[in-house]
Order: structure tokens, then sequence, then C-alpha cells
């Protein structure tokens, strides 16, 4: 690929956001919180901020310059949206026969009686986000979206089956689909703003 003269992508910044940039560190505070990520080991990136804009620009940019332009514009949005109005992910607690209990305490979630067996599987609770569990459902909310992410990760890959227990989607040669216990993300959205 050829190099491009310039490469510039602005991010328009809502009235009711408030926005710092120093030596590659971008902070916004909105009316859910504050966030900060540190893009100053990027190089060949500038981001300035002018008349209620970031611009996010690399000059004599190749392929890779041309994608970590778009791919900062993109975060930088995430957390536009997350001092906003917040992220909440819905994930589904699926068991069979025995019942799972469920216990968020100290930064992490306990996961008692998978499948009948006596060990608990811990998840990590990732910065400032908040896991509360409702019936069959765990609720995990926050600002910021890779946390959230992070979070819900960590709790699937704690009730994971590997080997011969996991799902087979087209069954086991005649001894049914396999087992589907564990806990399932099911949706992804935006706290409202009257939540």
């Amino acid at each position: 690929m050829m190099r491009m003269l310039r490469v510039t992508e602005y991010v328009e910044i809502p009235e009711n956001i408030s926005v710092k940039i120093e030596d590659g560190k971008v902070t916004m505070r909105g009316p859910k919180g504050t966030l900060s990520r540190d893009f100053s080991k990027i190089k060949g990136i500038l981001i300035s901020f002018d008349n209620g804009k970031i611009i996010v620009k690399s000059f004599r940019a190749r392929k890779k310059e041309y994608a970590t332009v778009k791919t900062i514009a993109a975060i930088l949005k995430n957390m536009i949206n997350g001092v906003l109005y917040g992220y909440r992910y819905k994930m589904k607690i699926v068991y069979a026969h025995f019942p799972m209990s469920i216990e968020v305490k100290d930064g992490y979630v306990y996961i008692k009686n998978f499948m009948g067996k006596r060990d608990t599987r811990i998840a990590k609770i990732v910065g400032d986000t908040k896991v509360f569990v409702k019936g069959d459902d765990i609720i995990i909310e926050g600002i910021d979206l890779y946390a959230v992410g992070q979070t819900a990760g960590n709790i699937y890959l704690a009730t994971r089956l590997r080997g011969n227990d996991r799902l087979c989607p087209h069954g086991r040669e005649g001894r049914g689909p396999g087992i589907l216990d564990g806990i399932y993300l099911y949706e992804k959205s935006l706290m409202k703003e009257n939540e």
C-alpha cells in the first residue's frame, strides 16, 4: 500500500463531557464518571482537541498507521458512550440438574455447585465494574467497555467445559447434544439515562 499524505479522524464531543489531553493521555469526565486512556506509546499518531472535537491524525501513513488512527477514534467513541451512558451486559445462568449458586464479594464472583462439583470456581471482576445477580441472570455494569467485557469473559471462562464435556453442535452419536451447563452472555446494551 502506498503512503497516504495525511489520515485524519474527527470525534465529536458532546457538551456535557470535558476532555483533557496531555502527552498522549486522554481523560474524559462525564455524568457517569471519569475514564482515561494512554496512547503515548503509539508512534506516529497525533491527538489534539479543538472546537469540541478530538482530532486523531497521522502524516505519511501506511496501512498500519491508517488502521491505528481508526482504532483510536473507535476507542474514543466507546469512552464517550461510557461516561455518558455506561455499559450493561447480561448473562444467563444455565443448568440442567444441579443449580449453581453465585456469590459476589471482594472483587470476585464465586460460582458454587457447578455441575454438582464441590470446588468453587472464581472469576475476577475487572476495574470499577459492578456485578449483580437477579434470579438466573448476572448483570454486569460499568463505564469502561473493556472492563465490563473482560469481566463477562472471566465469568464465562470460569464455567467453560473442556474435553468430552463440552457442547457438540451436531449431537454425540445418539447420546444427546452434550452438556449445556454454564453462564452465557445474551445481551449487550448501553444503560438508559433514567436508570
